[in-house]
């Protein structure tokens, strides 16, 4: 491999090696000290490069891709600042184990700490949140160092990949001359092909396994299993997800229903035709509609901790045994009442277990959740007002098969999981629930859907859209076509929920802060189409035409977040006697 200086050589290397492990695509931001690596990228062949303006929107628009396709987008920018604005989606990455490669460009190690412009101290710039860091050694073209390279490219995609995947700091650290431009005598003629061209194929081959138990351990968790009154629960689950085949044999092997957060990959699909899939377990969980219940005897709880709080809070009440099965081995249930932690992966474990468990009839059992999730369904049939819950219920049924959704948090994730009905359509459901913010939602979104050809739908309430909006520009620069949802009730609606509500002042001003913004004009700006619709009727037939359609329309949907928490309230107290009056 011949290159005009060390810096160019230096960042074909990595960028090759990236490229060889499967690296197909990256997000750049730009600046003038990632020069090497941007120029390395922009002529790599085998990468698709997205261009952004913004560093934050670019790495939400990484962690989206990954979150959807579980394989990495690394990221590039300069070196300042620019990197710190890649922290809140390497928090969000970290908390919900997605996937992703920082390439912060730096200056030379002498300029730190020197008052030199642009210069910050980049070293272990995200602490914790890591899965791993390394500076890079200062590029020069030996043949060792070279080698180390290859293989620091390497161990850096197996460690974002890795049990748990995650984020992965690699600082780059660069003098001038930045271009490829030629220096005399910087690349010697005579390097060695091992470390100027690498192997035929990847320098280094990670075989990643995975956490299983041994016979006799999973011989034990299938006795555990075979209980009549048992619950499989799925939280949101890590990317790539869980194998819903695996966990449909589990359910049917043990006869317990499937209580499926939205996020989990099992709320919907073609299992769902065949199991017991449960979700409206948000309203009927209270203790006034199921105190009289039995408890259940075992608790399989896979993936992160499910957004409902009324079934967290259920969980907590139970006598039952709770297996919290995680590959990492690390704890994700913050009631603190289970009992065990399975270390293994939760697909394998269902599809071995699945063969082993022989418990009594479930039926009864499973009949009574069964019924109470009828119960809440027809409690939501039965009322045709356009709320907030009913945006997110008729997005769910009218979205196309196969289609992606992307909700962002505080109300719409929420709306999704109790209004949303299980069903066999192949709905990818996706959401930022790692630390939970309402920052990156647009860019996140539009990652997930440029890494897929189905439909993207975002739901996102006015707050979140105004907060990224700048994520919008993705729309032309990376080529991403959306329907996008607004849930316009201007300000927090989120916080109805909460007794702060009954303090006014200062709910209304330091808490809701409405703003008043009309959104309207960013139609405009950025080239799409804005609707604003009333009426449920007239929303699906607007939501339905989107879908079918290409390019991006803005639907907003006004609303008033006190009547909507109303109704949502209205909804409950009926499911409750409802499902009270089962017994």
């Amino acid at each position: 491999m011949t290159a005009p200086n060390r810096n160019t050589l230096w960042a074909r290397v990595l960028v090759d090696e990236l490229a060889e492990a499967g690296v197909s695509a990256v997000c750049i931001a730009p600046g003038s000290r990632s020069t090497p690596l941007t120029v390395a990228f922009a002529r790599h062949e085998d990468i698709h490069v997205f261009s952004h303006l913004d560093e934050r929107s670019a790495a939400y628009f990484a962690l989206g891709r990954a979150r959807r396709t579980g394989e990495v987008t690394p990221l590039v920018c300069t070196s300042g600042t620019a990197a710190a604005n890649f922290h809140p989606a390497v928090i969000e990455a970290s908390q919900a184990r997605v996937p992703m490669l920082m390439l912060t460009a730096d200056r030379p190690p002498e300029l730190r700490d020197s008052g030199a412009n642009q210069t910050i101290d980049q070293e272990k710039l995200y602490g914790d949140s890591v899965r791993w860091y390394k500076d890079l050694p200062e590029p020069e073209a030996t043949d060792r160092k070279l080698r180390g390279l290859r293989t620091t490219a390497h161990r850096a995609l197996a460690q974002a990949t890795g049990t748990p995947s995650g984020p992965v700091h690699l600082n780059v650290p660069f003098r001038k001359p930045l271009e490829p431009i030629r220096v005399e005598d910087d690349v010697p003629a005579d390097l060695p092909p091992l470390a100027a061209r690498g192997r035929d194929g990847p320098y280094v081959r990670p075989t990643k396994g995975v956490p299983q138990l041994d016979d006799r351990e999973l011989q034990e968790i299938a006795e555990r299993l075979s209980a009549e009154r048992g619950l499989i629960v799925a939280g949101p689950a890590d990317p790539p997800g869980v194998d819903p085949e695996a966990i449909a044999m589990l359910a049917h092997g043990t006869g317990f229903p499937v209580l499926a957060d939205p996020l989990s990959g099992l709320r919907f699909g073609g299992h769902v035709r065949t199991t017991a899939v449960v979700g409206g377990y948000d309203d009927f969980l209270a203790e006034d509609a199921v105190g009289d219940w039995p408890d259940p005897e075992i608790v399989l709880r896979i993936g992160a901790s499910p957004t409902s709080k009324p079934l967290r809070k259920y969980l907590a009440r139970t006598d039952a045994r709770q297996l919290v099965v995680d590959p990492a081995a690390e704890w994700r249930e913050a009631e603190f009442s289970a009992s065990d932690l399975v270390v293994s992966d939760p697909s394998r474990l269902a599809a071995h277990v699945a063969r082993l468990v022989s418990g009594p009839d479930s039926s009864a059992w499973r009949d009574r959740w069964l019924s109470a999730d009828r119960e809440h369904w027809a409690a939501v049939d039965g009322t045709d007002d356009l709320f907030e819950g009913k945006i997110l219920g008729d997005v769910a049924d009218l979205a196309p098969d196969p289609a992606t959704l992307f909700v962002s948090n505080s109300m719409p994730v929420r709306d999704l999981d109790r209004f949303a009905r299980p069903s066999e359509t192949n709905l990818t459901a996706l959401g930022n629930r790692g630390a939970s913010g309402i920052d990156g939602i647009v860019s996140t979104a539009l990652g997930a859907g440029s890494a897929t050809t189905d439909p993207l739908t975002l739901v996102l309430g006015d707050l979140a859209y105004y907060h990224d909006m700048n994520g919008l520009l993705a729309l032309d620069r990376c080529e991403v076509d959306a329907t996008v949802v607004l849930v316009n009730n201007d300000g927090g609606g989120i916080f109805h929920m909460l007794p702060i509500e009954q303090f006014d002042p200062p709910f209304t001003s330091q808490f809701k802060t409405p703003h008043g913004l009309d959104f309207e004009a960013t139609g405009d700006l950025y080239g799409l189409e804005f609707q604003r619709v009333e009426g449920r009727e007239t929303f699906r037939e607007a939501y339905a035409d989107s879908v079918a359609r290409e390019g991006t329309q803005v639907i907003e949907v006004r609303t008033t977040a006190e009547e909507s928490h109303r109704t949502r309230e209205e909804l409950h107290e009926q499911v409750v006697e409802r499902v009270a009056d089962l017994d």
